[in-house]
């Protein structure tokens, strides 16, 4: 039978079970033999990971063909402008690629997360502001270039969501198993975006 996991990794752990640096890892925190984590959350990122021994289910949730969306709350650098939360939601072109049209939410309030170990550098004259955005795409350390981009940088970065798959209270280290419920609607969500044939999934389906 197949294992499934959810975990809420804290800031400077690597997303992966072994290191040669001897930094923090998975290990330190999962006591689960041969699960491998579905996708990557940078070292200085937070939040919700999912890992399974579900070879099939990795790969599809990994084929950027069958987008699935993925949820976070961004604390940027100063409070963005309409014309920029406008530029995130249409997209913004790198080099190498242009980021697919997302949601973008500007919350009027700090949302309820944990404290930070280390808490990021504050700066007395200088405003932070919370964003949530929900992306159907995973490029690399795409959240911080896209944000950047515009002029905010990301100063805290937490994934609160994986297509059906919600941080909710779950405590920062801790992980739990998911329930048949969760996994059979996981996996519906992924047959019904191959059934689409198209590159796009839709956040709110």
């Amino acid at each position: 039978m197949y294992r499934y996991v959810i975990f809420h990794k804290p800031y400077g752990v690597l997303p992966q079970f072994t290191d040669r640096s001897q930094r923090p890892t998975l290990k330190n925190f999962i006591p689960i033999p041969r699960i491998y984590p579905v996708g990557r959350l940078d070292l200085d990122s937070e939040g919700l990971m999912l890992l399974t021994d579900h070879g099939q289910l990795q790969h599809q949730l990994s084929d950027p063909r069958y987008a699935h969306p993925r949820t976070y709350l961004v604390q940027v650098e100063n409070v963005p402008t309409p014309f920029a939360l406008e530029q995130l939601r249409q997209g913004i072109v790198f080099k190498d690629f242009r980021s697919r049209p997302c949601q973008v939410q500007l919350l009027d309030a700090p949302p309820p997360v944990p404290d930070r170990d280390p808490p990021i550098r504050y700066r007395a004259r200088i405003p932070t502001a919370w964003l949530e955005i929900t992306l159907t795409e995973g490029k690399n350390r795409q959240v911080r270039r896209m944000t950047a981009a515009v002029g905010f940088p990301t100063l805290r970065l937490i994934r609160i969501a994986i297509a059906n798959l919600r941080l909710d209270n779950l405590a920062q280290g801790a992980y739990r198993f998911l329930d048949r419920a969760e996994v059979n609607e996981l996996k519906l969500r992924i047959a019904q975006a191959q059934s689409s044939g198209t590159k796009s999934y839709d956040p709110s389906h």
